[in-house]
């Protein structure tokens, strides 16, 4: 499923005001715990986001395909498509409800189907010769909250999960930390270019 995130709509939806980290999480269904706590005490979800980072696409190869497998395929597609409309004109039809309208319908989507599997099949020249399955997952599920009410956040997911919340006080202070040790080490290089710089021979008059 796509969405659209150029929409200004949509960006408003997914954007908070000085958004704080609640915790950071290794499955979704954790994330989702979390605010589900969260809202079961009150506490206002919908200034909460759940943010998945470091996404990743796995695709499971489900098996070969084959020219009998596409056809089987496309014949069951353009069968299900047939039913539908052969259905649909059978029950408007002046002279009632015609059995065989509707399984001549039905063959004759199964044959579209088919053709129209087996053209598609052919412009892929063999460079897909197999079916798959995949989907998006992210490697860490962070919540955020807006900063007005991350101390009441924090508060109660410290009492869903004292741990937990140990383990996060902790990962926040180790990224607080390389954050600052990164901010010094970028002050240094930038006074070091000024020094070399500032000790640069003037032109000679």
């Amino acid at each position: 499923m796509s969405t659209q995130p150029n929409r200004p709509g949509l960006r408003a939806a997914l954007s908070l005001d000085y958004p704080m980290s609640l915790g950071v999480h290794d499955t979704y269904e954790e994330a989702q715990k979390a605010v589900d706590y969260l809202s079961d005490h009150e506490f206002p979800v919908q200034d909460v986001l759940i943010v998945g980072t470091d996404l990743k696409q796995l695709e499971r190869v489900t098996g070969r395909l084959t020219r009998g497998r596409v056809i089987g395929a496309g014949a069951l597609s353009g069968m299900w498509l047939g039913l539908f409309v052969g259905v649909i004109f059978a029950v408007f039809d002046p002279n009632g409800f015609q059995v065989v309208n509707v399984l001549a319908t039905v063959a004759f989507g199964a044959m579209f189907g088919a053709i129209w599997a087996v053209v598609g099949y052919k412009f892929t020249r063999g460079e897909r010769d197999f079916t798959s399955v995949s989907q998006v997952v992210a490697a860490k599920y962070e919540v955020l909250c807006e900063h007005k009410h991350v101390a009441r956040g924090r508060e109660l997911l410290t009492e869903m999960d004292p741990m937990r919340a140990a383990q996060e006080q902790v990962r926040r202070a180790q990224q607080a930390e390389r954050d600052r040790v990164a901010a010094q080490q970028q002050a240094d290089a930038v006074g070091h270019q000024d020094d070399r710089r500032g000790s640069q021979p003037g032109p000679t008059p």
